[in-house]
């Protein structure tokens, strides 16, 4: 049975980033970008924010959810990193992160954790 899910570590304090807003979007069937144009505004399927572990649980998306198609994840890390104290400027460096990615193989295992400061992110697919 395929899932995605995802955690966020806070590279600046060395720990699971607990309170992050985490929101899964999906592009619909027929919203991909035609030569020239625009893609569609992608669907909200999902809302939460981390826990303690940094973690969304319970998946994103699991079994009949998951679909073959194009997702993005977006990463609230502004108000993340104020909520612990951090003074940012104004605006941010880094408010919302969007990773856009996509999904092949509905039955497989799609991890997309994310490591953020302030200043800085980096993601990958995970297992």
């Amino acid at each position: 049975m395929g899932k995605l899910t995802t955690h966020v570590l806070d590279t600046a304090l060395g720990r699971p980033a607990r309170g992050v807003l985490v929101e899964l979007r999906r592009f619909e069937e027929g919203s991909e970008a035609k030569e020239g144009s625009k893609p569609g505004a992608p669907a909200l399927v999902f809302t939460a924010a981390t826990n303690a572990d940094g973690r969304v649980l319970p998946a994103l998306l699991e079994g009949a959810q998951m679909r073959v198609g194009r997702y993005q994840i977006t990463f609230h890390l502004a108000a993340y990193f104020r909520s612990v104290g951090l003074v940012l400027s104004d605006p941010p460096f880094l408010d919302e992160v969007v990773v856009a990615f996509g999904i092949a193989e509905a039955d497989a295992h799609y991890h997309v954790p994310l490591l953020a400061s302030p200043w800085s992110f980096s993601t990958y697919r995970g297992s």
